[in-house]
């Protein structure tokens, strides 16, 4: 698997657990707002890390830490990723995972075999507008099929959505909310103007505080629990 690189401890990225963050290199996406433009563009990437190295820092903080978060980049599209969960698995820690939705097959499949303890998934943008976001064509009906996968199942799961004045408007947090009514949580991620893969939106300021509260309150009429971030 093509690690890009870890972060060693997280408070946050898996709710109540102490956690470590892989980050897997190479994404289908190009998203303006992107903030991990070296973890998606190829000639941009590091040297990846050995799994070796990876598994000897896992092995050490056992009884330690609690959880495994992969992120990327776009994880499933990692020919190995099931591999990797499985051996991340039989150390003991529970695994999330981090997807934009893009291969519903890896996601099912995972879940199927139970090495999935939690999913967040990205919901881009209105699934009207995606091309305007991810800057690339894609078959919708995959991050439809995606949702519904993660609408069914019964592991602790988060659809979230960053939110940039430019791309979004009122109208497509209402569409995200409707395309997946019911879901346990909806978080909505304020955008922040640092290091972007589409330069010019390091120029772009930033839903306020009362906007997105705004947004929030319109959320929550379709899906049970909405978070700001």
């Amino acid at each position: 698997m093509l690690i890009g690189g870890i972060q060693e401890l997280s408070l946050i990225d898996y709710p109540k657990k102490l956690s470590t963050i892989i980050f897997t290199q190479g994404c289908p996406f190009r998203c303006h707002f992107c903030h991990n433009p070296s973890l998606v563009l190829k000639e941009k990437f590091s040297s990846p890390i050995k799994e070796e190295d990876i598994f000897s820092f896992l092995k050490k903080r056992q009884n330690k830490l609690d959880a495994v978060v992969i992120t990327g980049g776009e994880p499933t599209i990692q020919k190995d990723l099931k591999e990797f969960i499985k051996k991340v698995k039989n150390l003991g820690y529970l695994v999330k995972l981090d997807t934009s939705g893009i291969n519903p097959h890896v996601l099912k499949e995972l879940l199927d075999e139970n090495l999935l303890d939690y999913v967040a998934m990205d919901i881009k943008t209105s699934l009207n507008n995606y091309s305007q976001v991810i800057a690339i064509k894609i078959n919708i009906e995959n991050i439809k099929k995606s949702i519904n996968i993660l609408l069914s199942s019964s592991i602790p799961y988060e659809f979230r959505t960053t939110l940039v004045p430019f791309l979004h408007k009122t109208e497509d947090v209402k569409d995200i909310a409707i395309s997946i009514k019911g879901a346990k949580l909806l978080t909505l991620q304020t955008f922040i103007p640092t290091t972007t893969l589409n330069p010019n939106f390091s120029k772009e300021q930033p839903f306020s505080a009362s906007q997105m509260k705004q947004l929030k309150i319109l959320a929550e009429q379709y899906v049970v629990q909405c978070k700001i971030r």
